[in-house]
């Protein structure tokens, strides 16, 4: 597969919203429980500080994205939170690492400080595997910090990573 992370356009929402419902509903990754409509998508994408999107340039089709915003607002609006999700079809090809070091470039570029993950579910542990490899400080545990779709509560990590 030949993977380029770029900016998002208007033409890649459909395509995005379909892997961000994909996580929604996979529940065990992303704090929402409402799946986007395409006009939520929208505004909700272009609110962020920026998107990206993993494209595979061999067939034009979406395998994944993120979003990057501040985590916090004014004397902390220097850290900031990112969120990523890739098609469950295209998980281990190292897709999320190419968007996780995307966004800690962007983020840098784009003044923030600190890249900070507030609620990374414990038992991802592709997700906890990656952090450490690319340098991320783990910060601790929150005990039953998500619920998890059948309504019980599992523990959360916080990473960070100065940029």
């Amino acid at each position: 597969m030949n993977i380029e992370i770029r900016e998002y356009t208007e033409n890649d929402i459909e395509e995005m919203t379909a892997i961000w419902n994909q996580v929604v509903d996979e529940a065990v990754a992303f704090p929402q429980i409402d799946y986007l409509t395409e006009n939520d998508a929208k505004e909700f994408f272009a609110s962020q500080s920026f998107c990206a999107v993993a494209q595979n340039k061999d067939n034009r089709k979406i395998v994944g994205l993120y979003i990057l915003h501040p985590n916090n607002i004014g004397r902390c609006g220097h850290i900031s939170n990112a969120s990523f999700a890739v098609s469950k079809n295209f998980r281990g090809n190292h897709i999320g690492e190419l968007l996780v070091r995307h966004c800690l470039d962007t983020a840098g570029k784009l003044g923030f400080k600190i890249l900070q993950f507030n609620a990374v579910v414990e038992s991802n542990t592709a997700a906890h595997k990656l952090y450490a490899r690319l340098g991320f400080v783990r910060l601790g545990t929150v005990p039953g910090g998500f619920r998890t779709k059948n309504g019980e509560y599992e523990n959360i990590v916080l990473y960070y990573h100065t940029l």
